[in-house]
Protein backbone atom coordinates (compact mmCIF):
# COMPACT_ATOMS: atom_id res chain seq x y z
CA UNK A 1 0.00 0.00 0.00
CA UNK A 2 2.88 2.57 0.37
CA UNK A 3 4.68 1.29 -2.51
CA UNK A 4 1.13 2.29 -4.26
CA UNK A 5 0.96 5.54 -2.49
CA UNK A 6 4.47 6.47 -2.89
CA UNK A 7 3.48 5.84 -6.82
CA UNK A 8 0.30 7.62 -7.53
CA UNK A 9 2.02 10.97 -5.54
CA UNK A 10 4.86 10.82 -7.86
CA UNK A 11 2.36 10.93 -10.75
CA UNK A 12 0.54 13.21 -9.92
CA UNK A 13 4.02 15.62 -9.09
CA UNK A 14 4.89 14.93 -12.56
CA UNK A 15 1.60 15.77 -14.02
CA UNK A 16 1.22 19.32 -12.25
CA UNK A 17 4.94 19.84 -13.37
CA UNK A 18 4.61 19.17 -16.96
CA UNK A 19 0.56 20.74 -17.18
CA UNK A 20 1.90 24.42 -17.08
CA UNK A 21 4.41 23.66 -20.10
CA UNK A 22 2.38 21.27 -22.48
CA UNK A 23 -1.02 23.40 -22.03
CA UNK A 24 0.68 26.33 -23.01
CA UNK A 25 1.47 24.59 -26.65
CA UNK A 26 -2.80 24.61 -26.91
CA UNK A 27 -5.46 27.15 -27.39
CA UNK A 28 -6.63 28.98 -24.25
CA UNK A 29 -9.76 28.30 -24.75
CA UNK A 30 -8.85 24.43 -24.40
CA UNK A 31 -8.14 25.19 -20.63
CA UNK A 32 -11.92 25.80 -20.10
CA UNK A 33 -14.02 25.82 -16.55
CA UNK A 34 -14.40 22.45 -15.00
CA UNK A 35 -18.44 22.07 -14.56
CA UNK A 36 -19.58 18.59 -15.03
CA UNK A 37 -22.73 18.13 -16.77
CA UNK A 38 -23.95 15.37 -14.72
CA UNK A 39 -22.96 13.01 -11.66
CA UNK A 40 -20.91 10.70 -12.83
CA UNK A 41 -18.56 13.32 -14.03
CA UNK A 42 -18.24 15.17 -11.33
CA UNK A 43 -16.83 12.02 -9.57
CA UNK A 44 -13.62 12.86 -11.57
CA UNK A 45 -13.59 16.58 -12.95
CA UNK A 46 -10.80 15.87 -15.27
CA UNK A 47 -13.58 15.12 -17.66
CA UNK A 48 -14.94 18.02 -17.69
CA UNK A 49 -11.69 19.36 -18.81
CA UNK A 50 -11.10 16.78 -21.69
CA UNK A 51 -14.44 17.75 -23.04
CA UNK A 52 -13.32 21.08 -23.15
CA UNK A 53 -10.76 20.01 -25.42
CA UNK A 54 -12.86 17.65 -27.74
CA UNK A 55 -14.62 20.99 -28.43
CA UNK A 56 -11.86 23.10 -29.46
CA UNK A 57 -11.37 22.60 -33.63
CA UNK A 58 -7.94 21.20 -34.74
CA UNK A 59 -8.27 22.24 -38.65
CA UNK A 60 -6.73 25.86 -39.32
CA UNK A 61 -10.24 26.76 -40.95
CA UNK A 62 -9.03 30.48 -40.79
CA UNK A 63 -6.68 29.31 -43.94
CA UNK A 64 -9.55 28.98 -45.96
CA UNK A 65 -11.87 32.00 -46.49
CA UNK A 66 -13.76 30.50 -49.74
CA UNK A 67 -15.86 27.13 -49.40
CA UNK A 68 -13.92 24.03 -50.55
CA UNK A 69 -16.75 22.23 -51.98
CA UNK A 70 -15.86 18.52 -52.62
CA UNK A 71 -16.56 17.70 -56.18
CA UNK A 72 -15.66 14.31 -56.57
CA UNK A 73 -13.82 11.55 -54.29
CA UNK A 74 -12.82 8.03 -56.09
CA UNK A 75 -11.09 4.88 -54.61
CA UNK A 76 -8.16 4.31 -57.25
CA UNK A 77 -6.64 0.07 -57.32
CA UNK A 78 -4.16 -1.22 -59.22
CA UNK A 79 -3.77 -4.69 -57.61
CA UNK A 80 -3.23 -4.52 -53.56
CA UNK A 81 -2.11 -0.62 -54.32
CA UNK A 82 -5.29 1.90 -52.98
CA UNK A 83 -5.02 5.48 -53.50
CA UNK A 84 -7.96 8.29 -53.04
CA UNK A 85 -8.60 11.13 -55.10
CA UNK A 86 -10.47 14.07 -54.39
CA UNK A 87 -11.14 16.95 -56.14
CA UNK A 88 -13.12 20.23 -55.48
CA UNK A 89 -15.43 22.22 -57.52
CA UNK A 90 -12.94 24.82 -57.86
CA UNK A 91 -10.80 22.17 -59.82
CA UNK A 92 -8.22 21.55 -56.66
CA UNK A 93 -7.07 18.04 -55.72
CA UNK A 94 -5.66 15.84 -52.86
CA UNK A 95 -4.30 12.05 -53.12
CA UNK A 96 -3.69 9.76 -50.30
CA UNK A 97 -2.60 6.15 -50.44
CA UNK A 98 -4.91 4.15 -48.89
CA UNK A 99 -3.83 0.96 -46.10
CA UNK A 100 -3.60 -2.69 -47.49
CA UNK A 101 -6.63 -3.21 -45.38
CA UNK A 102 -8.48 -1.50 -48.08
CA UNK A 103 -8.71 -4.85 -50.22
CA UNK A 104 -11.16 -5.99 -47.26
CA UNK A 105 -12.59 -2.96 -46.24
CA UNK A 106 -13.34 -0.87 -49.54
CA UNK A 107 -16.98 -1.92 -49.66
CA UNK A 108 -17.22 0.42 -46.32
CA UNK A 109 -15.30 3.64 -48.12
CA UNK A 110 -17.67 3.03 -51.56
CA UNK A 111 -20.84 2.26 -49.47
CA UNK A 112 -20.88 4.10 -45.69
CA UNK A 113 -17.99 6.67 -46.54
CA UNK A 114 -17.72 8.36 -49.54
CA UNK A 115 -21.68 9.64 -50.38
CA UNK A 116 -21.31 11.26 -46.91
CA UNK A 117 -18.38 13.24 -48.15
CA UNK A 118 -19.98 14.00 -51.42
CA UNK A 119 -21.17 18.36 -51.75
CA UNK A 120 -19.74 18.85 -48.57
CA UNK A 121 -17.35 21.87 -47.30
CA UNK A 122 -13.98 20.68 -46.86
CA UNK A 123 -13.14 23.06 -44.39
CA UNK A 124 -15.82 21.67 -42.06
CA UNK A 125 -13.46 18.55 -41.49
CA UNK A 126 -13.64 18.76 -37.79
CA UNK A 127 -17.61 18.46 -37.70
CA UNK A 128 -17.85 16.15 -40.53
CA UNK A 129 -15.55 13.59 -38.66
CA UNK A 130 -18.06 13.46 -36.17
CA UNK A 131 -21.37 13.54 -38.52
CA UNK A 132 -20.19 10.62 -40.72
CA UNK A 133 -20.29 7.90 -37.54
CA UNK A 134 -23.64 9.07 -37.20
CA UNK A 135 -24.93 8.47 -41.36
CA UNK A 136 -25.84 5.44 -42.03
CA UNK A 137 -25.43 3.92 -38.68
CA UNK A 138 -21.82 3.99 -39.39
CA UNK A 139 -20.98 3.70 -35.64
CA UNK A 140 -21.51 0.07 -35.62
CA UNK A 141 -18.64 -0.03 -38.37
CA UNK A 142 -16.21 0.83 -35.20
CA UNK A 143 -12.47 0.50 -35.13
CA UNK A 144 -10.30 -0.18 -38.11
CA UNK A 145 -13.41 -1.26 -40.13
CA UNK A 146 -14.37 2.48 -40.43
CA UNK A 147 -11.29 4.15 -39.19
CA UNK A 148 -9.32 2.72 -42.05
CA UNK A 149 -11.46 3.76 -45.21
CA UNK A 150 -12.05 7.34 -43.50
CA UNK A 151 -8.49 7.92 -42.22
CA UNK A 152 -7.43 7.67 -46.52
CA UNK A 153 -10.55 9.96 -47.07
CA UNK A 154 -9.05 12.58 -44.58
CA UNK A 155 -5.41 12.53 -45.72
CA UNK A 156 -6.38 12.96 -49.22
CA UNK A 157 -8.23 16.08 -47.99
CA UNK A 158 -5.58 17.47 -46.09
CA UNK A 159 -3.53 16.93 -49.21
CA UNK A 160 -5.97 19.03 -51.09
CA UNK A 161 -6.09 21.49 -48.62
CA UNK A 162 -2.46 21.97 -47.78
CA UNK A 163 -2.20 22.64 -51.80
CA UNK A 164 -5.26 25.37 -51.78
CA UNK A 165 -3.03 26.79 -48.56
CA UNK A 166 -0.10 25.79 -50.17
CA UNK A 167 1.21 24.83 -46.66
CA UNK A 168 2.30 21.48 -45.28
CA UNK A 169 -0.08 19.08 -43.54
CA UNK A 170 1.32 19.61 -40.55
CA UNK A 171 0.91 23.37 -40.61
CA UNK A 172 -3.35 22.88 -40.99
CA UNK A 173 -3.89 20.88 -37.69
CA UNK A 174 -1.17 22.84 -35.12
CA UNK A 175 2.21 24.55 -35.45
CA UNK A 176 5.06 23.11 -36.72
CA UNK A 177 6.95 21.87 -33.76
CA UNK A 178 9.48 19.51 -35.32
CA UNK A 179 10.63 20.02 -38.35
CA UNK A 180 12.72 16.50 -37.98
CA UNK A 181 11.03 13.32 -36.31
CA UNK A 182 13.81 11.16 -34.48
CA UNK A 183 12.76 7.76 -34.82
CA UNK A 184 12.68 4.56 -33.14
CA UNK A 185 13.39 1.17 -34.81
CA UNK A 186 10.75 -1.20 -34.16
CA UNK A 187 11.42 -5.25 -34.62
CA UNK A 188 9.34 -8.14 -34.56
CA UNK A 189 10.96 -11.53 -34.18
CA UNK A 190 9.13 -12.63 -30.85
CA UNK A 191 8.62 -16.50 -32.08
CA UNK A 192 12.37 -16.68 -32.46
CA UNK A 193 15.24 -17.76 -30.58
CA UNK A 194 16.81 -15.56 -28.55
CA UNK A 195 20.06 -15.59 -30.47
CA UNK A 196 18.18 -15.40 -34.03
CA UNK A 197 16.03 -12.08 -32.55
CA UNK A 198 19.29 -10.74 -31.45
CA UNK A 199 21.07 -10.71 -35.02
CA UNK A 200 17.88 -9.51 -36.74
CA UNK A 201 18.14 -6.57 -34.32
CA UNK A 202 21.21 -5.34 -34.65
CA UNK A 203 20.87 -5.88 -38.29
CA UNK A 204 17.53 -3.42 -38.43
CA UNK A 205 19.23 -0.98 -36.27
CA UNK A 206 22.71 -0.91 -38.19
CA UNK A 207 20.27 -0.33 -40.89
CA UNK A 208 19.13 3.04 -40.24
CA UNK A 209 21.54 4.53 -37.42
CA UNK A 210 19.31 4.27 -35.04
CA UNK A 211 19.64 5.32 -31.04
CA UNK A 212 15.83 4.06 -30.16
CA UNK A 213 14.69 0.23 -30.30
CA UNK A 214 11.68 -0.82 -29.43
CA UNK A 215 11.57 -4.88 -28.97
CA UNK A 216 8.20 -7.58 -28.59
CA UNK A 217 7.98 -9.22 -24.83
CA UNK A 218 5.73 -11.85 -24.36
CA UNK A 219 3.74 -14.17 -26.94
CA UNK A 220 1.20 -12.25 -29.21
CA UNK A 221 -2.38 -11.89 -26.98
CA UNK A 222 -2.72 -15.73 -25.61
CA UNK A 223 -3.71 -14.48 -22.70
CA UNK A 224 -1.69 -16.55 -20.45
CA UNK A 225 -0.19 -16.54 -17.16
CA UNK A 226 2.53 -18.52 -18.21
CA UNK A 227 4.85 -16.79 -20.05
CA UNK A 228 7.11 -19.65 -20.86
CA UNK A 229 4.27 -22.10 -22.08
CA UNK A 230 4.56 -20.26 -25.61
CA UNK A 231 7.38 -19.62 -28.05
CA UNK A 232 10.94 -20.12 -27.02
CA UNK A 233 11.48 -21.03 -23.34
CA UNK A 234 12.46 -17.99 -20.96
CA UNK A 235 12.89 -15.97 -23.92
CA UNK A 236 11.83 -12.75 -22.75
CA UNK A 237 13.69 -13.07 -19.24
CA UNK A 238 16.80 -13.72 -21.38
CA UNK A 239 16.25 -11.21 -24.15
CA UNK A 240 15.40 -7.67 -21.61
CA UNK A 241 18.69 -7.88 -19.99
CA UNK A 242 21.00 -8.79 -23.30
CA UNK A 243 19.06 -5.81 -25.27
CA UNK A 244 20.49 -3.46 -22.64
CA UNK A 245 23.83 -5.31 -22.31
CA UNK A 246 24.40 -5.38 -26.46
CA UNK A 247 23.34 -1.70 -27.11
CA UNK A 248 24.41 -0.11 -23.95
CA UNK A 249 23.38 2.90 -21.51
CA UNK A 250 22.97 5.49 -24.25
CA UNK A 251 19.97 3.07 -26.69
CA UNK A 252 16.83 4.39 -25.63
CA UNK A 253 14.71 1.24 -25.14
CA UNK A 254 10.70 0.24 -25.19
CA UNK A 255 9.30 -2.87 -24.84
CA UNK A 256 5.47 -4.03 -26.53
CA UNK A 257 4.09 -6.83 -25.10
CA UNK A 258 0.50 -6.65 -27.59
CA UNK A 259 -1.70 -7.01 -25.18
CA UNK A 260 0.08 -10.70 -24.24
CA UNK A 261 -0.26 -10.69 -20.40
CA UNK A 262 -2.64 -11.10 -17.48
CA UNK A 263 -2.14 -7.92 -14.75
CA UNK A 264 -0.10 -10.19 -12.41
CA UNK A 265 2.41 -11.10 -15.30
CA UNK A 266 2.68 -7.96 -16.56
CA UNK A 267 3.90 -6.19 -13.10
CA UNK A 268 6.61 -9.28 -12.94
CA UNK A 269 8.08 -8.28 -16.72
CA UNK A 270 7.32 -4.48 -16.19
CA UNK A 271 9.74 -4.88 -13.11
CA UNK A 272 12.59 -6.56 -14.69
CA UNK A 273 11.88 -3.70 -17.84
CA UNK A 274 12.68 -0.96 -15.26
CA UNK A 275 15.66 -2.74 -13.77
CA UNK A 276 17.09 -2.72 -17.27
CA UNK A 277 15.87 1.19 -17.67
CA UNK A 278 13.14 0.57 -20.38
CA UNK A 279 11.46 4.01 -21.47
CA UNK A 280 7.72 2.34 -21.78
CA UNK A 281 5.75 -1.04 -21.38
CA UNK A 282 3.41 -0.80 -24.22
CA UNK A 283 0.04 -2.73 -24.59
CA UNK A 284 1.17 -4.60 -21.12
CA UNK A 285 -2.54 -6.37 -21.58
CA UNK A 286 -5.35 -6.20 -23.76
CA UNK A 287 -6.14 -2.90 -25.04
CA UNK A 288 -9.62 -2.59 -23.57
CA UNK A 289 -8.89 -4.10 -20.14
CA UNK A 290 -8.88 -0.33 -18.91
CA UNK A 291 -8.60 -1.34 -15.44
CA UNK A 292 -6.90 -3.60 -15.71
CA UNK A 293 -4.33 -1.38 -17.22
CA UNK A 294 -5.05 1.44 -14.57
CA UNK A 295 -3.58 -1.37 -12.40
CA UNK A 296 -0.35 -2.23 -14.22
CA UNK A 297 0.09 1.94 -13.97
CA UNK A 298 -0.27 2.19 -10.48
CA UNK A 299 2.23 -0.72 -10.01
CA UNK A 300 5.04 0.39 -12.18
CA UNK A 301 6.73 4.17 -11.90
CA UNK A 302 7.66 2.41 -15.88
CA UNK A 303 5.15 4.77 -17.90
CA UNK A 304 2.72 2.62 -19.75
CA UNK A 305 1.91 3.07 -23.38
CA UNK A 306 -1.39 2.00 -25.30
CA UNK A 307 -3.87 3.22 -28.10
CA UNK A 308 -2.93 1.53 -31.55
CA UNK A 309 -6.15 -0.62 -31.00
CA UNK A 310 -8.28 2.39 -29.67
CA UNK A 311 -10.96 3.24 -31.82
CA UNK A 312 -13.08 5.60 -29.19
CA UNK A 313 -12.13 9.11 -28.08
CA UNK A 314 -14.84 8.29 -25.29
CA UNK A 315 -12.11 5.31 -24.61
CA UNK A 316 -9.02 7.41 -24.94
CA UNK A 317 -10.52 10.27 -22.69
CA UNK A 318 -11.11 7.68 -19.50
CA UNK A 319 -7.82 6.10 -20.09
CA UNK A 320 -5.89 9.56 -20.05
CA UNK A 321 -8.31 10.72 -17.16
CA UNK A 322 -7.85 7.99 -14.99
CA UNK A 323 -3.94 7.74 -15.77
CA UNK A 324 -4.21 4.32 -16.97
CA UNK A 325 -1.88 5.69 -19.84
CA UNK A 326 0.61 8.04 -19.53
CA UNK A 327 1.68 7.91 -23.16
CA UNK A 328 -0.77 7.53 -25.78
CA UNK A 329 -0.40 6.27 -29.13
CA UNK A 330 -3.38 6.81 -31.80
CA UNK A 331 -2.89 4.61 -34.80
CA UNK A 332 -3.48 7.72 -37.73
CA UNK A 333 -5.32 5.01 -40.16
CA UNK A 334 -6.94 2.56 -37.55
CA UNK A 335 -8.09 5.71 -35.29
CA UNK A 336 -9.35 8.06 -38.29
CA UNK A 337 -7.13 10.30 -39.16
CA UNK A 338 -4.58 13.07 -38.04
CA UNK A 339 -7.73 15.12 -36.60
CA UNK A 340 -9.32 12.49 -34.09
CA UNK A 341 -5.48 11.47 -33.11
CA UNK A 342 -4.63 15.80 -32.87
CA UNK A 343 -7.91 15.45 -30.33
CA UNK A 344 -6.22 12.26 -28.17
CA UNK A 345 -2.45 14.09 -28.40
CA UNK A 346 -4.54 17.47 -26.51
CA UNK A 347 -6.41 15.72 -24.04
CA UNK A 348 -3.14 13.65 -22.96
CA UNK A 349 -0.97 17.13 -23.47
CA UNK A 350 -3.38 18.86 -20.38
CA UNK A 351 -2.37 16.30 -17.96
CA UNK A 352 1.34 16.18 -18.72
CA UNK A 353 0.99 13.05 -21.07
CA UNK A 354 2.79 12.46 -23.87
CA UNK A 355 2.16 10.67 -27.60
CA UNK A 356 3.54 8.77 -29.75
CA UNK A 357 1.33 7.44 -32.78
CA UNK A 358 1.74 3.87 -33.78
CA UNK A 359 2.94 3.40 -37.24
CA UNK A 360 0.83 1.12 -39.77
CA UNK A 361 3.28 -0.11 -42.46
CA UNK A 362 3.62 0.04 -45.93
CA UNK A 363 2.42 2.33 -48.07
CA UNK A 364 3.51 5.95 -47.09
CA UNK A 365 2.59 5.47 -43.29
CA UNK A 366 6.03 6.77 -42.17
CA UNK A 367 5.14 10.11 -44.16
CA UNK A 368 1.49 10.43 -42.62
CA UNK A 369 3.11 9.37 -39.05
CA UNK A 370 6.11 11.84 -39.91
CA UNK A 371 3.40 15.10 -40.61
CA UNK A 372 1.41 14.15 -37.49
CA UNK A 373 4.49 14.42 -35.48
CA UNK A 374 6.03 17.64 -36.71
CA UNK A 375 2.74 19.70 -34.68
CA UNK A 376 2.61 17.14 -31.67
CA UNK A 377 3.20 19.81 -28.49
CA UNK A 378 3.95 17.17 -26.48
CA UNK A 379 5.35 14.21 -29.08
CA UNK A 380 7.43 11.95 -27.34
CA UNK A 381 11.96 11.68 -27.83
CA UNK A 382 11.48 9.00 -30.71
CA UNK A 383 8.59 7.93 -33.22
CA UNK A 384 8.01 4.19 -34.33
CA UNK A 385 9.88 3.63 -37.35
CA UNK A 386 9.52 -0.18 -39.65
CA UNK A 387 11.61 1.57 -42.63
CA UNK A 388 11.09 3.28 -45.57
CA UNK A 389 10.38 0.29 -48.04
CA UNK A 390 7.26 0.93 -50.24
CA UNK A 391 5.60 -0.21 -53.79
CA UNK A 392 4.61 3.82 -54.07
CA UNK A 393 6.06 5.41 -56.84
CA UNK A 394 6.66 9.26 -55.53
CA UNK A 395 9.16 11.98 -55.86
CA UNK A 396 9.97 14.76 -52.73
CA UNK A 397 11.68 17.52 -53.31
CA UNK A 398 11.93 18.71 -50.16
CA UNK A 399 13.07 15.87 -47.84
CA UNK A 400 15.29 13.33 -49.02
CA UNK A 401 13.91 10.90 -46.73
CA UNK A 402 16.64 9.30 -45.56
CA UNK A 403 17.23 8.60 -41.80
CA UNK A 404 20.72 10.37 -41.11
CA UNK A 405 21.57 10.40 -37.46
CA UNK A 406 18.16 8.73 -36.25
CA UNK A 407 16.44 11.30 -37.71
CA UNK A 408 14.18 12.25 -41.21
CA UNK A 409 13.51 15.72 -42.09
CA UNK A 410 9.79 16.49 -42.65
CA UNK A 411 8.63 17.40 -46.07
CA UNK A 412 7.78 21.40 -46.35
CA UNK A 413 5.69 21.09 -49.50
CA UNK A 414 2.10 21.72 -49.89
CA UNK A 415 -0.24 19.37 -48.56
CA UNK A 416 1.15 15.31 -47.75
CA UNK A 417 4.84 17.43 -49.88
CA UNK A 418 5.14 14.35 -52.47
CA UNK A 419 4.29 14.28 -56.27
CA UNK A 420 2.92 10.81 -56.96
CA UNK A 421 4.30 9.47 -60.36
CA UNK A 422 1.56 10.10 -62.90
CA UNK A 423 2.43 6.70 -64.63
CA UNK A 424 1.50 4.93 -61.56
CA UNK A 425 -1.07 6.99 -60.63
CA UNK A 426 -2.45 6.01 -64.25
CA UNK A 427 -2.05 2.21 -63.69
CA UNK A 428 -4.91 2.62 -60.98
CA UNK A 429 -8.78 2.07 -61.73
CA UNK A 430 -11.57 3.28 -60.13
CA UNK A 431 -12.76 0.82 -57.57
CA UNK A 432 -17.13 0.51 -58.28
CA UNK A 433 -19.39 -0.14 -55.53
Amino acid sequence: MAALFMKTNRRRFLTANLLGSLAAALPLSALGAETPRSGARSQNPRYARLDEILRQPVLKRELFPAPVIIESLELLRYRDSFLCRVRSRDGAEGLSVGHSELRTLYPIFLNKLQPFFLGKDARDLDLLLKKVFIYGFNFRFNGISIGTPLATIEFALLDLLGRIAKKPIGQLIGDIQHPEVTVYQATEYREKSVEESLALIKRDVAEYSAHALKIKVGGLMFMTTDIRAVGPKGRTEAMIPLIRKTFGDQMALYADANGFYSVEEAIRVGRLLEEYRFGFFEEPVMFDWYQETQQVADALSLPIAGGEQEYSLHGFRWLIANDALEIVQPDTYYFGGMIRSMQVARMAAVFGKSCTPHMSGGGLGFLYMMHFVSALPNAMPHHEFKGLRTNVQFECKTSPLKVVDGKIKVPTGPGLGVEIDPAYLKKHEAVKA
